[in-house]
């Protein structure tokens, strides 16, 4: 086992504090090998809050001020989604502690972090490398993040009638979609909201992306997988001027004149994963796959 002291990046939900008892066992694991703690100050803040006194990290930080070996992300899938795209183009490895419910991602439980942890310093660990989408509005800007991790969703508004999307791949007019939405997604999203809506799974590591139409007006229109290498051009037409997208989940308002030109991020997303893990172990752990009710 290595003594070298190990840097921590904690991210974390922050509207479960019933579970502040998972915390404080991770940093008192995380003190016994003297390593640096940051945390994001928000999870800071809603800590101190929920729990009454200080929480003992070396610091706190903000947006992506921060460096470390590893990113801890406490919560369920959908903090693992914040963390990946707080940590961006970095590179730093994240660990999934999963809080929440199902937990494709963040596939740690609360009672394995001191293994997890020991795995860690003992180097007994693997690493994945999951693919990104990158999204460039032309004509336009997104306010939030532009790299998605699991998805890219085009959406009608609340109040609004089914939108229209053209749809061209390289260049090449593919289809004009007449329904609520189109989700495009990489292989770590087909078991997400595009398998909702009846999209394939796809294996993570498979150089593909698939779209997925939400509540599609037509009969004939089917899920389609492209290639990681295609680019994808998005242009809307609503009754109401404008529409919603929505990468990994977080969504903005955007106007029709905005055209949406979707590739493979430049960087990937490092998972640190259990050794011996298995995608398709998860598949049946968590999604029932293959089960037979009959039985």
């Amino acid at each position: 086992m290595t003594t070298d002291r190990l840097k921590f990046a904690i991210f974390g939900n922050v509207f479960q504090p019933r579970k502040s008892a998972s915390i404080r066992r991770l940093l008192a694991c995380l003190g016994k090998y003297g390593d640096d703690v940051a945390m994001d100050r928000a999870f800071y803040d809603f800590l101190c809050r929920c729990c009454g006194e200080g929480i003992g990290v070396a610091r706190v930080f903000d947006d992506g001020d921060f460096e470390a070996d590893f990113v801890i992300s406490m919560g369920g899938d959908g903090t693992f989604l914040k963390a990946a795209s707080r940590v961006g183009p970095k590179q730093i490895p994240i660990v999934g502690v999963n809080m929440g419910r199902l937990g494709f991602l963040a596939d740690v439980s609360p009672d394995d972090i001191e293994a997890c942890i020991e795995a860690l310093h003992r180097g007994d660990y693997a690493i994945e490398d999951r693919g990104a989408l990158l999204v460039e509005p032309v004509g336009g800007s997104l306010a939030g993040p532009v790299c998605a991790l699991n998805d890219v969703a085009i959406l009608k508004r609340d109040d609004a009638s089914m939108i229209t999307i053209h749809a061209s791949i390289d260049g090449e007019s593919l289809a004009t979609y007449q329904a609520d939405g189109l989700i495009v997604c990489t292989p770590t999203g087909s078991t997400a909201y595009s398998l909702s809506n009846g999209g394939p799974i796809i294996v993570p590591g498979t150089p593909v992306f698939a779209i997925t139409a939400v509540a599609s007006h037509s009969l004939n229109t089917r899920p389609l997988v492209i290639s990681d290498r295609s680019e994808l051009t998005l242009r809307v037409e609503s009754r109401s001027h404008n529409f919603l997208i929505a990468v990994d989940g977080r969504s903005e308002k955007c106007a029709d004149g905005v055209a949406l030109k979707l590739r493979k991020a430049p960087y990937s997303v490092r998972i640190v994963k259990r050794p011996g893990a298995s995608y398709y172990d998860t598949l049946r752990e968590k999604m029932m796959w293959g089960a037979d009710g009959r039985s």
